[in-house]
């Protein structure tokens, strides 16, 4: 874990830029056409049967499934259903005690906290694996993903004296294990 206190971040993309550079994703005409009908069901099922509204409803869903496949990620990897089974209850389990740690440090009259921001080299390189960790780092006591810089997530601490190391190694091994990837 490295100590840092930046306090110049770099600004984020805008979504034209990300969105230009990802290929539209038609390569399975039956994931196109389930989530097609999925849209259409829905559709349905909001407005019953008037079918006049099906003027506004077709080119919503048409362009509902199009922004599905524009925005969906390419498909890396593989999806482990047992190591999403093991994570499940370690995510819901931490998340507890996590909101049980900052409440105790926010509400206690000696307010146990000193912000700051650590470094921390993750070994995932699945995007979606990383898209995870960061996005459960949350769950652990004190802790929120402040930025990625490469391989380096800096992590915002509300007490920067502890070291969630060992913490942030055991989420990024149960992530791996959601997607099957070995650090």
């Amino acid at each position: 874990m490295i100590d840092s206190d930046k306090s110049s971040r770099r600004a984020a993309k805008p979504v034209s830029d990300v969105l230009s550079n990802r290929p539209l994703i038609v390569a399975n005409p039956l994931y196109t056409l389930s989530i097609l009908g999925l849209l259409s069901l829905v559709w349905l099922l909001l407005t019953g049967q008037d079918w006049s509204s099906w003027l506004v409803g077709l080119p919503t869903v048409i362009l509902a499934t199009w922004s599905t496949l524009l925005l969906r990620a390419p498909a890396e990897g593989r999806f482990n259903l047992p190591g999403f089974l093991r994570f499940l209850p370690y995510f819901i389990w931490e998340s507890i005690l996590g909101g049980i740690d900052v409440a105790s440090r926010v509400v206690s009259p000696k307010m146990r906290i000193a912000p700051g921001f650590l470094s921390y080299r993750m070994r995932l390189s699945h995007p979606s694996a990383r898209r995870l960790f960061v996005n459960s780092l949350s769950l652990l006591p004190g802790t929120l993903a402040a930025d990625l810089e490469g391989d380096s997530l800096h992590i915002h601490a509300l007490d920067r004296s502890t070291d969630p190391d060992g913490e942030l190694k055991r989420l990024e091994r149960m992530v791996s294990a959601v997607y099957g990837e070995d650090l």
